[in-house]
């Protein structure tokens, strides 16, 4: 098993940027890691995922704005988000897979002002 510890949310106004980390209690090096978020009344939805081979993907909505990228000595994933908007805001989940087992942070709150 491996827990996954999000930090780095808050509040940011339009146009501003927050770097979201995502802390593994053990090495992940062979696990696809990745973001979601889900905002209310809305199913979660995938933000950015990259595997064990640093190969990345993004959703439609956050390319060019978000850039997801992994420290395997820190065990630590990231996600830099630039140029927020209001429709950014929703909780951010942390995502780790490995041998068909899924792994979630508690999620970290992040919300984007007009």
């Amino acid at each position: 098993q491996v827990q996954l510890v999000e930090s780095g949310g808050g509040l940011v106004q339009a146009g501003g940027s927050l770097r979201l980390s995502c802390a593994a209690s053990r090495s992940i090096v062979r696990y696809a890691t990745g973001w979601y978020r889900q905002a209310p009344g809305k199913e979660r939805e995938l933000v950015s995922a990259i595997t064990s081979s640093a190969s990345t993907n993004y959703a439609d909505s956050v390319k060019g704005r978000f850039t997801i990228s992994r420290d395997n000595v820190k065990n630590t994933v990231y996600l830099q988000m630039n140029s927020l908007k209001p429709e950014d805001t929703a909780v951010y989940y942390c995502h780790a897979r490995w041998l068909g087992y899924d792994y979630w942070g508690q999620g970290t709150q992040v919300t984007v002002s007009s």
